[in-house]
């Protein structure tokens, strides 16, 4: 795995850190790209990974793409357009089909600016934490180009698709404030906090049965683009494999008796 992209497990919670803050943390190039893509890989392999949380390092969560970088490759783009489908077919769009894939919870800690692709890094998670300092902007219009990474698919499930079109047509900012008005995030914490309000959050998630939790994720994920009775009949087979796990006897068991679970994961 790249150094751009630092994995830390502790117990059932694994913390997945973008580490390049000299550039605030862009994820438009292959290092960056890989490495995403493989520690969600990783987490989805791993059964005792409960929950995660995607963070940045330094003063930004992400820049989203580099910006020097598009100034270098103005005339190989614009002489050879194709290079560029190929540039985001098989670079950042591989990374929302890697969330797609995930199975596993997902917090957003926001610790600084979400930008252009950044923000919606963001919203591929599945919950989002802000400090006070994290700002957003669905900017890509500000610089003369068009979600190229799926936000036009995220942005709108998450805050709508009014505030959606204001946000990718103005491309203004959004304080902390503001994101959580609109639903973008569900928690604004001061800037010392963010880590540790993460953290219990996921904490909240990790002490439930974790194969129910992938599950309950499995579908929320699909209701968002199947019909009705195509999920009632995924939601009916995953109940058949949820009731005959030992956390669900356990979880059962431990209710009526009054006493806390204890969940193995099988």
């Amino acid at each position: 795995m790249t150094d751009k992209v630092l994995y830390e497990q502790d117990g059932g919670i694994v913390t997945i850190t973008l580490n390049d803050p000299g550039m605030r943390n862009p994820i438009s190039e292959m290092d960056m790209v890989d490495g995403i893509v493989d520690a969600l890989a990783r987490l989805n392999a791993d059964t005792s990974v409960r929950v995660a949380i995607l963070t940045g390092a330094g003063s930004a969560f992400s820049s989203g793409g580099d910006l020097r970088k598009m100034r270098d490759d103005f005339e190989v783009r614009q002489q050879q357009p194709q290079l560029t489908t190929r540039y985001y077919k098989f670079g950042i769009q591989r990374i929302p089909l890697a969330f797609e894939a995930l199975d596993v919870p997902i917090i957003a800690a926001v610790n600084g600016p979400a930008i252009g692709a950044g923000l919606d890094l963001a919203c591929m998670c599945d919950m989002r934490v802000a400090a006070e300092s994290a700002r957003f902007a669905e900017s890509f219009v500000k610089v003369g180009i068009v979600p190229g990474d799926g936000g036009a698919w995220l942005l709108p499930r998450v805050v709508g698709f009014s505030k959606a079109c204001e946000m990718a047509f103005t491309g203004d900012m959004l304080n902390a404030a503001e994101a959580l008005a609109c639903g973008l995030v569900s928690r604004v914490v001061p800037d010392a906090e963010l880590l540790d309000a993460a953290k219990a959050l996921a904490q909240r998630v990790a002490v439930n049965p974790p194969q129910a939790v992938r599950m309950a994720k499995r579908l929320l994920l699909e209701g968002r683009s199947v019909r009705l009775d195509t999920l009632l009949e995924m939601s009916a087979a995953m109940q058949a494999l949820a009731h005959a796990t030992g956390d669900h006897r356990e979880a059962v068991n431990a209710f009526l008796e009054k006493r806390k679970p204890v969940f193995k994961g099988n």
